[in-house]
């Protein structure tokens, strides 16, 4: 990052890195960055409220994924794809909503124009976490689905890429099947079924539901209840 970015320089930049990640990561205070010239050593540091200096290489696997997402996020310079797999893995699921935030600041803002500001950046993510997909937006979510073809070597199966019904994909592709709300319902709350058929023992053990907050999908439950 050059300090010419920044009207406080590299301070300014290791400033703002923290307040991202106190939104992500309650117990930050400061970022600091310590060099050692004569090692050719530079050392990253995160300081907590108790003012305990943590070197990068003691921090865990969740948050240097935060770090290092910051620092893309804060410079304007990094364009192009970023690929992230399972972005849940290894943090508190409290810690997935602000992760999606963080991503969804990262990428650029399609109803805006491409300027410093708002650099050219696209984020695809893949998960499979009930928690993630029930959070995105309808627009930002596609589907793998298994499909069955033949070729003159006889059967075979392949993956194919399905997206809701009302959203910009289904509009531009009206010749392609849009994935049913039903079809995901399972994969959202898959206890819901165990639990109304009365598999579970008392209704106390069955855990909170986690189906996406959508009116259609309530519609889609309530015959399971008959």
């Amino acid at each position: 990052m050059h300090e010419r970015e920044y009207v406080g320089g590299e301070k300014d930049f290791l400033a703002q890195l923290a307040n991202r990640l106190a939104t992500l990561i309650q117990d930050v205070r400061t970022v600091s960055i310590d060099r050692d010239a004569k090692r050719e050593l530079v050392t990253l540091a995160v300081e907590d409220r108790l003012d305990t200096r943590h070197p990068a290489r003691a921090l865990s696997d969740g948050t240097l994924r935060f770090l290092a997402l910051s620092v893309i996020e804060a410079d304007s310079r990094f364009g192009g794809v970023l690929c992230l797999e399972e972005p849940e893995n290894g943090i508190h699921p409290d810690r997935i909503k602000p992760m999606l935030s963080l991503l969804h600041d990262i990428a650029v803002n399609t109803q805006e124009p491409v300027s410093a500001e708002n650099p050219l950046r696209q984020v695809i993510v893949n998960t499979h976490s009930p928690g993630v997909v029930g959070q995105i937006k309808d627009d930002e979510l596609l589907v793998s689905v298994p499909i069955i073809s033949r070729n003159g070597k006889g059967q075979y199966t392949r993956a194919a890429f399905r997206w809701l019904s009302k959203t910009w994909r289904s509009r531009a592709w009206t010749d392609v099947p849009t994935i049913s709300r039903g079809a995901l319902l399972a994969y959202l709350n898959p206890y819901s079924a165990e639990a109304e058929e009365g598999t579970l023992a008392h209704s106390e053990q069955a855990p909170r539901p986690r189906v996406i907050d959508r009116e259609d999908i309530r519609q889609l439950r309530l015959p399971l209840a008959v």
